[in-house]
């Protein structure tokens, strides 16, 4: 069965963007870029909200930016051909291998794990992981720890959920002080 990962880029006080809705804190250096790069490659579909999917348009035509070196090109190579879910109740188109999702997060994941299909199911965007937390269907939580404290913001936990025991599978430090932590659900 396909697995369902949630990775986001997190303040060390626990937020992925912070009470202004920045998140400029979270530009990576090329050592964690790199690491992305390798992660995209591992999944086969990627479900998002409509902030994140926002957020991503950039790289629909990166490509074409002059100024776009190896890894960005790299990256949108990997990115562009990916298949997307967009989960929004205000948008109604989306772009390049995006489609919007007919139902909700938990009907669209069954659905996805029915299908034949390689690579992860991996969810981007705190809320939409909120929803499938509570359906008890993130498999992973990726998260990529940067040294900061914002204050306040999104979290990249959902509030006020069940408690769900975790093992640690994986660590990484980057020369950039970015602390990566993967953990499992423990079932």
């Amino acid at each position: 069965m396909r697995s369902v990962t949630y990775s986001m880029n997190v303040s060390l006080d626990g937020y992925i963007v912070g009470p202004d809705g920045g998140f400029d804190w979270t530009v990576p250096d090329e050592e964690v870029f790199r690491f992305w790069i390798d992660e995209i490659r591992e999944v086969g579909v990627h479900l998002m909200g409509r902030r994140l999917y926002e957020t991503m348009l950039y790289w629909e035509t990166a490509d074409q930016d002059p100024s776009l070196d190896d890894s960005g090109l790299e990256w949108a190579a990997l990115w562009n051909p990916l298949p997307k879910v967009v989960f929004s109740t205000t948008l109604s188109t989306v772009r390049g291998q995006a489609r919007l999702a007919s139902g909700g997060v938990a009907e669209e994941i069954e659905r996805l794990r029915a299908e034949p299909g390689e690579g992860e199911i991996a969810i981007g965007g705190a809320t939409l992981a909120a929803e499938a937390a509570g359906a008890g269907l993130i498999d992973e939580y990726r998260a990529m720890v940067y040294p900061v404290l914002v204050g306040g913001g999104i979290p990249f936990f959902p509030r006020n959920e069940r408690r769900v025991d975790l093992e640690l599978v994986e660590t990484r430090t980057f020369n950039s002080r970015v602390v990566y932590l993967r953990h499992r659900v423990a079932r």
